[in-house]
């Protein structure tokens, strides 16, 4: 592979990074991530200011810690698709400019495969059924005849989402995903719906029926307890039958979510009783980053893919399953 510098932006949802690799080495991930008020969740408007206030700095920073200028770069890749519109339009017009400034090429990254690719890239995964677990999308992906397909997916709202929603509500304090994992370790199991419709998943139920027990005096452990043993088995089921359906022989954890431990340890034991071996994207690279975009870009750039400035519309609802996979044969 001809040695190439690849400058990601990512500004999906709350967080705006930079990340900028040469070829499979890493030189710089920085971000910044909008933080909501107390009991709040996202307000895109809100997200889209905070990325317009840190853009400057934290290109700055991953600059200067991957020891490069601008000119330096030889691809500018960004994310512009699935998330929130006023946060995608921070990030595609900011490519947009230093595109147009720099002369780079411009080279459009889907964020789902984002997360997949720099999976594969830091666990060495080579062809895995997927579990994507964020705040933003849940799904059960594979590699099969040219695209990643989702084989199961939720109805709703992400897993993430539904566990953010259910921490505020109870009375837990932020970053939620550590302190409800925290908090489920000294619960108790209190039944809670299981809602597996085929390949796919409903969580808002769950989150009501989680809500009200709290509300009816059930203790803030137990109702993460179950939260987490619910979800995460029916979490668990759904990618058993992807593995089953499609014969592949690893599961990759990606998504802010797959940092649970209790999460990795369902999916373990399914896969050591299936034969699989589990491989978990490295925390630092979980959550919306931009290395991921960097990395993704590369592939792309590398396999044809590229953009012109006058065509780089944000796509705020790209599947993962919409996205040409052209550097896999």
């Amino acid at each position: 592979m001809e040695k190439l510098i690849s400058f990601g932006i990512e500004s999906t949802s709350h967080t705006f990074s930079v990340g900028i690799c040469e070829n499979e080495r890493i030189l710089a991930n920085e971000k910044s991530a909008y933080q909501p008020k107390k009991g709040k969740g996202i307000i895109p408007r809100e997200a889209s200011e905070h990325h317009t206030r840190v853009a400057a700095e934290t290109i700055e920073n991953a600059l200067k810690k991957a020891n490069l200028k601008m000119k330096d770069v030889d691809i500018i890749s960004i994310a512009i698709g699935p998330g929130l519109p006023p946060c995608l339009r921070v990030g595609a017009i900011l490519a947009r400019f230093l595109s147009s400034k720099y002369g780079k090429p411009l080279v459009p990254v889907n964020h789902c495969i984002a997360h997949i690719e720099i999976g594969k890239l830091t666990t060495g995964s080579k062809n895995p059924v997927i579990l994507y677990l964020s705040g933003g999308n849940t799904q059960v992906i594979a590699f099969t005849e040219g695209k990643y397909r989702i084989f199961g997916e939720t109805e709703d709202v992400p897993v993430g989402n539904a566990i953010d929603t259910l921490a505020r509500e109870i009375g837990l304090q932020p970053p939620y995903g550590p302190t409800f994992d925290k908090t489920a370790e000294k619960g108790r199991y209190i039944e809670f719906p299981y809602v597996v419709k085929g390949m796919d998943l409903s969580f808002t139920g769950i989150v009501t029926d989680a809500i009200k027990k709290f509300k009816s005096g059930s203790a803030q452990e137990d109702v993460c307890y179950s939260f987490q043993e619910t979800c995460f088995a029916m979490l668990t089921e759904v990618c058993e039958r992807a593995l089953a359906h499609t014969d592949k022989k690893e599961v990759l954890l990606v998504g802010g979510v797959a940092a649970s431990k209790r999460m990795q340890e369902m999916v373990r034991i399914m896969c050591e009783e299936r034969g699989a071996k589990m491989f978990v994207v490295p925390w630092e690279y979980a959550g919306d980053c931009g290395i991921n975009i960097a990395w993704t870009g590369l592939l792309a750039y590398n396999s044809g893919i590229s953009m012109n400035i006058e065509k780089s519309k944000i796509r705020q609802k790209w599947r993962t399953d919409e996205a040409e996979i052209s550097w896999i044969k």
